[in-house]
């Protein structure tokens, strides 16, 4: 995958070129910014931002562009278990990128483009089977074609739309692991099972993004005026003792001394700048 920045332009793949080289792959298009039109496999579409296409890099095609930002993915085509005639249904279809399946890919894809971050090589062959899992699912789902992925495949991309679901909700102190079997339409049973070769269980991993959330919040100084309590319930914590207990077993400190740290250690920082300008 990889961000690009075009200006207006127009390419073909034509037959002569797909005779030369074709790396039978699909070509996934995400525009950022701007629009790119489409004709291929006798169909005509225009996408905008936020609107993912797929292509077959072994049928001709041809695409125009005004001024585009765009994130571009290339997949191979033995790797996404669906059948060629299947697939073909989808070649220009508008693919959401706002929800479900595709909502997923189109973050991941998102947060690549900006830069590799965190990631190192040893990252690359776990993000490149998540990138197929998540984009299978979302072609099946689109063709309610779900049956015909691997039971493997399934279960990791539930996983991710669980982890997706956690993060939108975080700050509910309702997100308990029966809500979302029940808003996942799936047994209580099953989603611990999905979840049993994670690091943590469920529930832990909930109530650690939690803390991870307050944290960052004690350590702002933009919300220094911000009473502990009131950060605490905003991240899913209602009971201002709970957290504090469970804020000092796992950080070991209580989160009013963390305040106080990160404060006199800015307040320091800040006069000694004041001096050196001085």
């Amino acid at each position: 995958m990889w961000p690009t920045i075009v200006e207006p332009m127009s390419w073909r793949r034509t037959p002569r070129l797909i005779r030369q080289s074709d790396p039978e792959n699909y070509h996934v298009t995400l525009p950022i910014a701007g629009s790119v039109g489409v004709t291929h496999a006798g169909r005509e579409a225009v996408h905008g931002p936020r609107e993912m296409h797929v292509a077959d890099t072994s049928q001709p095609f041809h695409c125009v562009t005004g001024a585009l930002q765009a994130v571009g993915l290339e997949v191979p085509r033995k790797l996404v278990p669906l059948r060629k005639e299947r697939a073909d249904l989808l070649l220009t279809r508008r693919l959401p990128a706002e929800e479900g399946y595709g909502s997923l890919l189109a973050q991941l894809l998102g947060q690549l483009a900006k830069g590799a971050g965190p990631y190192g090589p040893a990252d690359g062959p776990r993000l490149g089977s998540i990138i197929v899992d998540l984009l299978s699912s979302l072609l099946a789902h689109t063709l309610d074609q779900d049956a015909s992925l691997a039971p493997e495949t399934r279960q990791r991309t539930l996983t991710l739309r669980i982890r997706a679901f956690i993060e939108d909700n975080i700050g509910d102190p309702g997100l308990t692991p029966p809500a979302i079997a029940e808003a996942h339409h799936i047994s209580l049973s099953y989603m611990h099972r999905l979840f049993q070769q994670e690091e943590d269980t469920l529930a832990v991993y909930i109530r650690r993004r939690r803390l991870e959330r307050v944290r960052r919040d004690l350590t702002d100084p933009a919300l220094n005026d911000t009473p502990i309590h009131a950060l605490a319930a905003r991240w899913g914590f209602p009971r201002a003792a709970d957290f504090s207990r469970v804020f000092r077993r796992t950080y070991g400190v209580p989160p009013r001394e963390l305040r106080q740290r990160v404060l006199s250690a800015s307040s320091g920082i800040n006069r000694r700048n004041t001096r050196t300008t001085d």
